[in-house]
């Protein structure tokens, strides 16, 4: 089952060989290896062929690749760019494709420099946007896995945010939380930022004390076997303001608009407009600033990107974010963030905590 899975992603990715007439491609990025290989470690390399796949690694990860590998004939180098330029000068091969975003330039240029005149290197950025971009089974199930520590983690904080605590006590207080129950990493520094900091959108928890009346912006998520969770949720300290109460509204409406909007087919931007329309319509605009969501799995964001830029095709299997926002300056800010995945129906909310206003 697992090898037939590794199988299937691998030939996705051949399509993009067939696609750019390339012989292979080079994969740097260690989302891509461990999504096409299995390998979870911190250096190595991936080169595939319309027939063939060969996991490239030092000394340091032997045991750790033979262990995990699936479906990728292991190579052992003593030094990385020789490495692989034996492997690519032994297989002949004319049309490289390799990762223009995350190969380092000193290796581009020390293959350029070695190889045969007749081989070739060719970039690939808008080709490898979606290779991970559809979850499978799989996938599915350990973001689900994120997602109930993450919302956990949050359930639990929420009896200690009171008046008077400061900020980073509530972020560590959290963190602690997520690693105890089986988080092995943070997939970012927990946003919690209250008051007039709620206005900053990604303000890090800081020495700042709770008080009555602010806003808390709470952003928070988590890494667990590979795959990522990522939630905002908006809580007031004592009774809201009326200005409060309209703020939150108009956000959650942005928010269940873009929801709403998402299914099969329809163009990715519109569903960044269906939020950002609701809130230049209500008069706060100039007050929601960046996109409406993002991917997220192996990595916290991937494609696809949810903005009014982005005109590809919103897909089934597809999981991003929906997080609009409004932040004042000097005032405060609301963001409620939810993920999703798309069905043939629509969207599914995989987070589940309430979005209501949540009074503390």
């Amino acid at each position: 089952m697992e090898n037939s899975l590794y199988q299937s992603r691998l030939k996705a990715a051949r399509k993009i060989m067939d696609s750019s007439h390339l012989d292979g491609i080079l994969f740097s990025s260690l989302e891509n290896i461990r999504y096409l290989c299995g390998f979870t470690g911190s250096d190595g390399a991936l080169v595939i062929t319309q027939r063939d796949s060969f996991f490239l690694t030092d000394s340091r990860y032997w045991t750790q690749s033979e262990e995990e590998v699936k479906e990728s004939q292991i190579i052992h180098y003593r030094k990385k760019m020789e490495g692989i330029f034996s492997l690519l000068f032994d297989l002949k091969l004319k049309r490289i494709g390799f990762e223009s975003v995350f190969l380092p330039f000193s290796t581009h240029q020390f293959l350029i420099g070695r190889l045969a005149p007749e081989a070739k290197l060719i970039p690939l950025e808008d080709e490898m946007k979606n290779i991970r971009a559809l979850k499978d089974t799989q996938e599915l199930a350990l973001l689900r896995t994120a997602i109930e520590i993450a919302s956990s983690a949050f359930l639990h904080i929420l009896g200690r945010l009171k008046e008077g605590v400061l900020e980073r006590e509530v972020a560590l207080e959290m963190e602690w939380f997520m690693k105890r129950n089986g988080a092995e990493t943070l997939g970012f520094d927990i946003i919690i930022a209250s008051g007039k900091r709620s206005a900053l959108p990604h303000g890090r928890a800081s020495g700042k004390r709770i008080e009555k009346g602010d806003f808390i912006l709470i952003d928070f998520g988590l890494g667990s076997q590979g795959y990522h969770s990522d939630q905002t949720r908006t809580v007031v300290c004592g009774n809201p303001s009326l200005e409060q109460q309209k703020i939150y509204r108009i956000v959650k409406e942005a928010h269940d608009k873009a929801t709403e909007k998402v299914r099969p087919g329809i163009p990715i931007c519109e569903v960044d407009g269906a939020a950002r329309d609701h809130i230049r319509n209500q008069g706060y605009g100039e007050y929601f600033g960046h996109g409406t969501g993002h991917g997220i799995g192996l990595a916290v964001h991937e494609d696809p990107v949810v903005n009014g830029e982005n005109k590809g095709l919103v897909q089934e299997g597809m999981v991003f974010t929906i997080e609009p926002g409004i932040y004042i300056p000097d005032w405060g800010g609301v963001r409620i963030e939810d993920m999703v995945l798309v069905t043939p129906h629509g969207a599914e909310v995989l987070t589940y905590l309430p979005r209501e206003l949540k009074i503390i």
